[in-house]
């Protein structure tokens, strides 16, 4: 009824007011194209609920004054209005009626401050607490942000249509720095990027505001994210030029007001490149001065920046070693010139080099293992999730068991790089949640990686997560509607690592399309399956790295003719007549003694080995019995199959989902559904076809014919795929 009563109203307005109707039709299409996330506002269906919501939340106090107090107000009459289909009053005095209350602890009447003491006093940092008490509901927390995190927590209480009966939601962040990765350059190229151009529109600002940067904060806001690293970790010196610190000021102030801070990256050449001076040593009395003039500009039109992301000595980028000086001494140089103003230097241990022969895997724990406990205290060194590259699996990476002194920043990736761009529908929380509760063993058993990153595990003072993002300029933000889920998911793991990637799926589920069972229920089966599909049909039982080159858009197991071993897919499966995989064990690269005793132990043992990652850690014969029962060779073609297998139930699924979401969105799923469908064959089909001429075995009988030959399969280019830059990541 909504359709046919808009679709008259459009053709009316397109007769006789025509710039209405191209108004009407931009927010009617934005709003069909997933524009809004997560924060998609409808009004309550159960009646019973409407009324229930009506009756404590009409009338909000608030009397406080604040940029951030003006951003609640204003997202409570947005989302309030829609949800409760009415218009909010917002009051200073809290009436005898029932109401919303929002003020920090100092500021609530002595009454209710009582009756939340215990509550109260365990409210940190950036925490909240939402409590229903008798005929009112209270949002209170120690500071303005605070009360932003709760009235947005509530609000998604509301859209998932929860009661409001004994409320009580006390939460903190477990982890301080909560920031994105953006890896936009200046000309508006996203290295890894498949959402379209990067949404900084660098050549307008600061003068032109784009609307899409307040909600691209409110998105961060919701979800506790409270920092954004604006360009490409391949830097380029030239933002840190007074022009652009001017254009990056412009977006710290439409970030200010819902608690994020402003991030660059450092180019370490930069004193060189825009400073004019002959050398970037980190010892040299010059350069760290030009350092710590150049942040005190930046701090002086920018008092609230976050500090820099710095890229050193990787993959050809400037770095201390060039001057035979060390990472902890490029990074203190930096966090020397940061220390007076607060800021942070995220030092990414993302480290390889074409002159160690060694294992990549062993690279970057080689290099900063031996600095723990050297680095200045405001220096997070950040680490990737496993030891190569954001791969579709990898064990953790080993540095989170080994750097008891030294506060380690976990970093994903959201933008789906290795995984299928944004044509897959992949729920990464999934990806997340398993290495966060991987345990290094580093004090015994309970050692998780998340209490490494949230610092509890050897009590660090400041700890953080960091996640690539997968945001640019489409109408819904991320390519595909589901990798929305991604972001969604990095900002909830990175504000508490120990929720669980279904609890992320349902909630995200419910906030972007609906609350009804009929739909939840099937659809998130599909996403917490889809992580585990994707790496069946790419990289099943510990094989990594197998993509094609440079872009890393499909397989390319064949590949070995590149300059540097490590960039080639036959340096990490070492497919030959004899098996496949790579022998990390004693007797290989001995890899796994960089991880603790028990962990080491499990990898090296073949039979204890998780299958997962079997290949990861070992070489095994083509004949080798998995728990299975069936041979490796028959074991890769099923679980190549399995893969496929699930992407056509996931399509099944959804052909019925249809009444639950909008055209747009269910017809854009559908195709790129079927998109990932036909990749997840050629997935399977190159890479047994390939394997084949190792193995000389038929495939499994569970293993469809492939559709086309291995030469087919070698002779396909890709020169145009997106996300392309001369510097891999």
């Amino acid at each position: 009824m909504c359709y046919v009563k808009t679709r008259r109203m459009f053709i009316l307005c397109k007769r006789l007011f025509p710039a209405l109707f191209l108004f009407l039709w931009f927010t009617v299409s934005h709003a069909q194209g997933g524009y809004e996330l997560w924060l998609n506002y409808r009004k309550t269906e159960n009646p019973e609920t409407l009324e229930h919501y009506r009756t404590h939340l009409l009338s909000v106090v608030m009397d406080e004054n604040s940029e951030t107090v003006d951003a609640i107000r204003e997202e409570l009459s947005t989302g309030l209005g829609l949800m409760l289909d009415s218009t909010v009053s917002f009051i200073s005095e809290i009436p005898e009626k029932n109401s919303l209350v929002i003020r920090k602890t100092e500021n609530l009447p002595s009454g209710l401050r009582n009756t939340l003491k215990k509550d109260i006093a365990t409210i940190e940092n950036d925490g909240f607490l939402i409590r229903a008490s008798g005929n009112t509901v209270i949002i209170t927390a120690r500071k303005d942000v605070g009360l932003l995190y709760g009235t947005f927590r509530l609000l998604h209480h509301l859209q998932q249509g929860l009661p409001l009966r004994n409320l009580r939601i006390l939460d903190i962040p477990k982890t301080d720095i909560r920031v994105l990765n953006h890896w936009d350059n200046l000309d508006r190229t996203v290295e890894r990027g498949y959402a379209g151009a990067s949404i900084w529109k660098w050549h307008r600002l600061p003068g032109y505001i784009d609307p899409r940067y307040k909600d691209y904060a409110r998105a961060n806001a919701s979800v506790g994210i409270n920092g954004t690293v604006l360009t490409n970790v391949n830097a380029s010196a030239l933002v840190l030029t007074p022009a652009y610190i001017e254009k990056v000021a412009a977006l710290a102030e439409v970030f200010r007001p819902y608690g994020i801070k402003v991030y660059l990256t450092a180019r370490f050449s930069a004193p060189m490149e825009i400073g004019g001076l002959q050398t970037a040593d980190p010892l040299d009395p010059g350069v760290r001065q030009w350092w710590r003039d150049k942040v005190d500009e930046i701090y002086k039109t920018i008092p609230d920046f976050g500090g820099f992301l710095v890229k050193a000595n990787s993959e050809g980028q400037p770095g201390p070693q060039n001057y035979g000086r060390s990472h902890v001494d490029g990074a203190n140089m930096m966090a020397e010139a940061m220390a007076p103003h607060g800021g942070i230097v995220m030092w990414r241990a993302f480290v390889y080099s074409e002159h160690d022969t060694t294992d990549r895997a062993k690279q970057a724990y080689n290099e900063f293992v031996p600095l723990d406990g050297k680095f200045m205290e405001n220096v997070l060194v950040q680490v990737k999730n496993g030891a190569i590259d954001f791969q579709p699996r990898e064990p953790f990476h080993p540095m989170f068991g080994a750097m008891p002194h030294t506060p380690l920043m976990m970093e994903f990736q959201m933008t789906q790089e290795y995984l299928g761009f944004s044509t897959h529908l992949v729920f990464l929380p999934k990806l997340y949640e398993e290495v966060l509760q991987s345990d290094t063993y580093r004090h015994g058993k309970g050692s998780l990686v998340a209490r490494v990153v949230d610092g509890t595990l050897d009590n660090k003072k400041i700890s953080g997560m960091a996640g690539v993002a997968n945001i640019g300029s489409d109408i819904n933000w991320t390519g595909h509607p589901f990798a929305q889920a991604n972001w969604y998911g990095f900002g909830r793991l990175a504000w508490d690592p120990y929720l669980s990637a279904s609890q992320i799926a349902d909630e995200w589920l419910r906030l972007t399309f609906t609350n009804d069972n009929n739909f939840i229920k099937p659809v998130k089966n599909i996403m917490l399956e889809s992580h585990e599909t994707v790496v069946d049909y790419m990289t099943p039982l510990g094989l990594h790295h197998i993509m094609d080159t440079g872009h890393h858009y499909g397989p390319g197991p064949w590949v070995g003719n590149l300059s540097r071993p490590e960039w080639n897919p036959v340096y990490y499966h070492k497919a030959d007549t004899a098996g496949i995989g790579f022998d990390r064990t004693p007797s290989g690269s001995n890899a796994t003694a960089q991880y603790a005793g028990e962990v080491a132990a499990t990898f090296n043992n073949v039979k204890t080995c998780p299958e997962k990652f079997l290949l990861w850690f070992h070489h095994l014969p083509w004949d080798y019995k998995l728990q299975s029962g069936n041979t490796l060779w028959d074991g890769l073609g099923i679980r190549y199959q399995e893969g496929v297998n699930r992407v056509r139930e996931a399509q099944k699924t959804w052909a019925v989902m249809e009444p639950y979401v909008n055209k747009q969105q269910f017809e854009e799923v559908r195709m790129l559904l079927g998109i990932q469908h036909e990749e997840a064959q050629w997935w399977r089909d190159a890479c047994m076809l390939y394997f084949q001429t190792f193995s000389k075995q038929p495939f499994p009988e569970e293993m469809e014919t492939p559709l086309h030959s291995l030469e087919y399969y070698r002779s396909l280019k890709f020169p145009y795929a997106p996300g392309i830059s001369p510097q891999w990541h």
